[in-house]
């Protein structure tokens, strides 16, 4: 099964967030899972259409996925999902 591992800043509004599995498919079907197993990151991680957010970046095997609005980049079973935040201010 795919691994999906998320960067330190996410943590810090989901403390319980750790590396996990998720089954194959597309990106938008991985962060669907892991909505079911942490409610409330799906509305942090994709804007009210759907869309990810311009904060949010996806890795799949170190490349960053294409499709951010549908989020149809495919997902096999080897694959390792980087989710990260990037962080500003001042």
């Amino acid at each position: 099964m795919p691994r999906v591992k998320f960067t330190s800043a996410l943590k810090r509004f989901f403390p319980n967030l750790t590396e996990t599995t998720v089954p194959s498919g597309n990106i938008g079907e991985v962060l669907q899972k892991l909505e079911s197993d942490y409610p409330g990151i799906l509305h942090y991680l994709v804007d009210d259409a759907g869309v990810l957010r311009k904060h949010v970046n996806i890795f799949i095997r170190g490349e960053l996925i294409k499709d951010r609005q549908e989020l149809s980049d495919r997902v096999s079973e080897q694959d390792e999902i980087m989710i990260m935040q990037a962080l500003s201010g001042g």
